[in-house]
């Protein structure tokens, strides 16, 4: 009969004295082996319970480095962490709870050079990542190394849960989303928000579903699981068809290592993201943008002026200028005449968050008034606050 050291024994009697998990599931769990691919959001939940359920062999796969901003969602990382790399402080708070684990880490991108030598020797496969190309990426390699990919995903106060690739004919990532969403109505967690209590729930579901299927608890029927914090109920589930005789990857026999070797899944899916830091601080447009510190010496200066704030409601309400106006981007591309008929003699500067809708703004007013100044701030409020202000706050 297989047994366990003995401190294991009390390490995970709770579990092992449920109906169907036994010693001989806590024993399935010791010789398992999971790679997590993304120590972030999702990851960090989903690693923080496969560590203290036991998993034999843990990989994770992440080459980001803590930063401030991540520790609102990202759990396993501290204030102290900032700095370093995610998988390994992942793996450090991982071993502080269980010293025994045994952890891969592999402080890499994934790409589709190497995707298939990182991901072989794991049984499952964990999507935690928040880019689309890598999802792509991913089914791909779980289809040809035939290992199920446990895929989550969160934004806002949404979430949802999926296994790919489960079974003989378990449905692959391909098959529910044969092409990419349009790049422009994708975004990011810096873009749009996202409760971190929202990734903890998706991220400790994929650990949960990563658990039943090593101890063989999971019925294998595809389903998509939809989370809203704000719904009621929260959860809703989709039930999903079996993989698609015409899919392009897991129903053709010759996909392979050359088609993901081949394939540019960055471009599948619309090209490389925006840097919008980078967008928002090009100077660019000869005398329609105005420096952080020039738009101080105005503002000094008491040149009379309308100051107009284009972001949402919610983020005027965090930090704002003083003396200016919020007029959300999507009202003044709505109605620009109306905006600038308010303040028919003052010339028009424009902030954002870091300086890109703050040209689409004003590019729409100077459509409708040609003659008067109007002109936007370079890099946005976070450009004021490296510049001018560094006690304003950043978000």
């Amino acid at each position: 009969m297989c047994s366990l050291p003995l401190q294991d024994y009390q390490r995970y009697g709770r579990q092992m004295i449920l109906d169907g998990f036994g010693l001989s599931g806590q024993v399935k769990l010791k010789h398992a082996s999971v790679v997590v691919v993304d120590a972030g959001g999702l990851g960090c939940p989903a690693l923080q319970y496969l560590g203290a359920a036991g998993i034999g062999l843990i990989g994770i796969i992440d080459h980001d480095r803590v930063e401030l901003s991540n520790l609102q969602r990202q759990i396993l990382h501290t204030t102290e962490s900032v700095g370093s790399y995610k998988a390994e402080s992942a793996a450090q708070a991982l071993k502080r709870n269980n010293p025994d684990l045994n952890i891969d880490i592999m402080t890499v991108a994934l790409a589709p050079e190497n995707a298939l030598e990182l991901l072989r020797p794991y049984d499952i496969i964990l999507d935690c990542t928040d880019n689309i190309p890598t999802r792509y990426l991913l089914s791909d390699a779980a289809v040809v190394l035939e290992k199920p990919l446990v895929s989550g995903a969160a934004q806002k106060y949404e979430g949802q849960l999926c296994v790919y690739n489960l079974g003989p004919t378990g449905p692959c990532y391909r098959c529910i989303f044969p092409t990419p969403q349009p790049r422009e109505t994708v975004g990011s967690c810096e873009e749009l928000g996202i409760l971190g209590a929202v990734t903890g729930t998706i991220g400790n579901m994929q650990a949960l579903e990563t658990i039943k299927i090593l101890l063989g608890l999971h019925d294998q029927k595809p389903s998509l699981l939809m989370y809203s914090a704000l719904g009621s109920p929260p959860f809703r589930s989709i039930k999903l068809r079996a993989r698609k005789p015409t899919c392009s990857a897991c129903s053709n026999p010759d996909h392979g290592l050359s088609s993901i070797s081949n394939t540019d899944y960055v471009q599948f899916c619309g090209g490389v993201s925006p840097d919008w830091v980078i967008q928002g601080m090009d100077a660019g447009m000869t005398g329609h943008r105005i420096s952080a510190k020039e738009f101080d010496e105005l503002v000094e200066s008491k040149v009379p002026m309308e100051i107009i704030d284009v972001r949402p409601p919610t983020e005027y309400g965090i930090c704002q200028l003083p003396g200016s106006q919020n007029i959300p981007l999507k009202n003044i591309m709505t109605q620009p005449e109306k905006y600038l008929s308010a303040a028919p003699h003052k010339d028009i500067y424009l902030v954002c968050r870091l300086g890109n809708d703050s040209q689409i703004a004003a590019q729409a007013l100077r459509k409708v008034d040609t003659d008067r100044v109007i002109k936007d701030v370079v890099g946005g409020l976070r450009a004021w606050s490296n510049q001018v202000d560094p006690t304003f706050p950043v978000y």
